[in-house]
């Protein structure tokens, strides 16, 4: 099969670790679906806003690796595809391990409302 023959998506959707937040953006990154469990809704809108752009970030690099590879796999020179700016899959994975490790998971407070 010729990579021609393959289509290329025109949406990538990503979810949050916990599965409670997935977005689906164009290859660039711009949202153009969004989920969201309820329980999210709650509190400070500031960390979810956070987290629908990591989120965005991370599917647009994943979208320019696939777009990468599908350049690759067409026979594009590696001086070629080193000009176009896409993420070769060593930094797509450094930039998710370095905001993974940024990435909060633990509660701001253990204290509940009463």
């Amino acid at each position: 099969m010729n990579t021609d023959d393959i289509p290329f998506p025109t949406e990538f959707t990503v979810a949050s670790r916990t599965g409670a937040i997935v977005v689906t953006t164009t290859e660039v990154g711009l949202p153009v679906a969004l989920e969201v469990e309820r329980d999210q809704l709650r509190g400070d809108p500031a960390p979810l806003a956070a987290e629908i752009l990591r989120l965005c970030g991370r599917s647009a690099n994943r979208a320019g690796l696939l777009r990468r590879q599908q350049l690759q796999a067409a026979g594009l020179a590696p001086e070629l595809l080193a000009l176009t700016g896409l993420p070769t899959a060593e930094e797509v994975t450094r930039h998710e391990y370095v905001q993974e490790q940024d990435y909060e998971t633990e509660p701001d407070s253990w204290l509940r409302p009463i």
